[in-house]
């Protein structure tokens, strides 16, 4: 899956344990999906998951990891890739702007994104078989791009990933029923109809949108007009979330959670929020009894970098390298709550990878432009 900054891939063990020590829970709502790593992960633990994001390029992970059922469309999305693979390349909006006008591709990779693109929107495949097929390509682009894994900046000079030739994989779906809707998880909340519910919501200024605006042109595909160095997509300016507002994300999250109709949440945030751990209780304990997991972990690798200007100096300091994770319980049944929680806590974590092309090395490769 792709790079993912708050991506909660290390905490997929502990976050499913927590879902199956709860009673009775064959269905989960996950109503900020993002790169649906959580909803796969439970999907796979044999759960009906429910997900839903605002943002385009999420609604597709989540309709190719969560809603497409391999049982049905495997072996379509495999004849689909390989089809696609054979596509000659051709330069277009995106090698322009992401290739040239910016450095996150290599031009050679740029021209074989184009044309790969405008052939799934030529084929008008089925939902399936297009968020698989745009999954395959964003993951193939997520390969060799040349960024520390946020696209509100690209490095300095080419990651050596950088210089891979694009390679199209099949997705690794899996079989069984699934749901994927785009909204607002305000709105949705009130809409599902789950056993329990997970919450991974943004949780301070920085826009999921402006952090990876290339993944959501790419599936939207409407090659919008851009602003910067970075070539934003100049609707970063203008779709906000109430998340992303230190004035409005404890309402927000008060609305989410009221608005729920399952007895049982699992929520995680991070200590750099907006909302401190006594906030997330308050709000989780009008639903119930709450239990808190603290998990600590490595900040993202632009961090271990340090921070740079333009010329390649290292300016600054980074003020720490390490975050905690909260993970919270809720539900009717204190029991049950911390039975879950000490589940979660018990649960062998996931390794952390090292950055391709990035980690270990002291090149001039290390050096982000801020944009």
């Amino acid at each position: 899956m792709v790079k993912y900054l708050g991506s909660k891939r290390v905490l997929l063990p502990r976050i499913a344990a927590a879902f199956t020590a709860l009673p009775d829970v064959r269905s989960v709502a996950d109503l900020f999906s993002g790169t649906a790593r959580v909803g796969h992960a439970l999907k796979r633990a044999g759960l009906e998951v429910h997900a839903s994001d605002q943002l385009r390029f999420a609604l597709t992970l989540a309709q190719c990891y969560v809603a497409t059922d391999a049982a049905v469309w495997a072996d379509r999305a495999r004849r689909l890739i390989e089809e696609l693979r054979r596509i000659p390349p051709s330069a277009g909006y995106f090698t322009e702007t992401f290739c040239v006008q910016s450095r996150y591709f290599r031009p050679e990779n740029g021209e074989r994104i184009d044309a790969i693109r405008e052939e799934i929107a030529r084929l008008e495949p089925t939902p399936e078989l297009e968020a698989v097929a745009l999954v395959s390509l964003m993951e193939a682009a997520d390969r060799v791009d040349s960024t520390v894994g946020l696209q509100m900046a690209y490095l300095k000079d080419w990651a050596p990933r950088a210089f891979n030739p694009l390679d199209l994989r099949v997705p690794d779906i899996l079989p069984g029923p699934g749901h994927a809707r785009e909204g607002l998880a305000e709105v949705l909340a009130a809409e599902v109809d789950v056993d329990a519910a997970y919450l991974d919501p943004p949780y301070n200024q920085h826009s999921y949108l402006g952090n990876y605006h290339i993944w959501e042109t790419l599936c939207r595909w409407d090659k919008p007009p851009h602003y910067g160095t970075a070539c934003k997509r100049k609707d970063v300016r203008s779709r906000k979330s109430r998340f992303n507002s230190k004035q409005h994300i404890h309402a927000a999250l008060r609305q989410v959670v009221a608005r729920l109709n399952c007895p049982w949440l699992v929520v995680s945030f991070n200590n750099e929020g907006y909302l401190s751990t006594s906030d997330i209780v308050s709000i989780l304990s009008e639903k119930g009894y709450v239990a808190t997991v603290e998990v600590g972990f490595r900040r993202y690798v632009g961090a271990q970098i340090g921070i740079y200007n333009p010329s390649g100096e290292k300016v600054g300091a980074v003020s720490h390298l390490h975050n905690t994770e909260h993970l919270f319980v809720c539900g009717p049944d204190q029991d049950y709550v911390n039975c879950a929680a000490e589940a979660a806590r018990a649960a062998r974590p996931m390794p952390v990878p090292r950055p391709a092309g990035i980690a270990g090395s002291r090149d001039a490769a290390q050096v982000m432009l801020p944009f």
